[in-house]
């Protein structure tokens, strides 16, 4: 089942002296449940075209649906996710706390559907991204990684059924990010959710998605679409595998670098 379909996508914004062309003409499809990694140089526009898909921004041209909805209407329905590189947690909450805080809102604000919620038990929550035993910890006694588990799981919380995912580890050391790398795969395994997952580490898109996409330079356009044939779970030492060097290797050349 089709999940996300851009039809013909573009953005442009207005600057002095003209307009900057962001996102140019692109067009791709992810179905229910399939993690989707997208690659591409900095600055290329994939920050915008993650925005466009959650409803954040309307595209100049073309469109995005979503199950057959705009994703303005997704988005209220509370069915999309967001997750950046800074996990703004609130200091003076508890990691349960922080956690539970979209559940409150959603109660404050007097609604009702439960089948929303995926589980309004912090515990239950912070077990699903492994943070069991820290449920009492204010983000100051947490590690990046930890802060991220945070984020993740608050997330999780109201149950979206697509998760777009902006460099949620860029701003890890290379040991914690690996770690993270694990715990999103496994997540990803547990739950099935629809991802989109910006990355510009080419090793961590690889390993952790179904495919790539990769944009070119500004403005953002599609220049492959690789299917990652490799099984599920898994493991760290796939890396090492000549399977998933010959992945790295294209990668790199698509991105310019011999």
């Amino acid at each position: 089942m089709q999940m996300i379909d851009l039809r013909n996508v573009s953005k442009s914004y207005k600057k002095k002296g003209g307009l900057l062309n962001a996102i140019e003409d692109v067009s791709f499809s992810v179905t229910e449940g399939e993690f989707v990694s997208i690659i591409g140089p900095s600055g290329c526009g994939k920050t915008t075209l993650l925005k466009i898909v959650g409803g954040l921004l309307e595209p100049s041209s073309g469109k995005v649906l979503i199950g057959q909805r705009r994703p303005k209407q997704v988005l209220s329905k509370r069915k999309i996710g967001f997750m950046f590189q800074n996990p703004t947690l609130l200091k003076w909450r508890t990691t349960s706390a922080n956690v539970i805080l979209p559940i409150e809102v959603i109660k404050e604000q007097g609604i009702t559907d439960d089948n929303n919620i995926l589980s309004d038990s912090p515990d239950e929550l912070l077990n699903l991204v492994g943070l069991e035993g820290f449920e009492d910890s204010y983000p100051r006694e947490l590690s990046g990684g930890m802060q991220q588990r945070v984020a993740l799981a608050r997330t999780l919380a109201f149950n979206p059924e697509i998760l777009l995912m902006d460099e949620p580890l860029g701003a890890l050391d290379g040991l914690t990010r690996q770690k993270m790398q694990m715990v999103i795969s496994g997540l990803w395994g547990k739950t099935r959710k629809t991802i989109l997952f910006v990355t510009h580490d080419i090793s961590e898109a690889i390993f952790l998605a179904d495919r790539v996409i990769v944009l070119s330079e500004r403005p953002a356009k599609v220049i492959a679409d690789i299917l990652i044939k490799m099984d599920r779970p898994r493991e760290r030492s796939l890396k090492l595998t000549n399977e998933f060097m010959r992945y790295e290797e294209m990668l790199w050349r698509y991105l310019g670098e011999k």
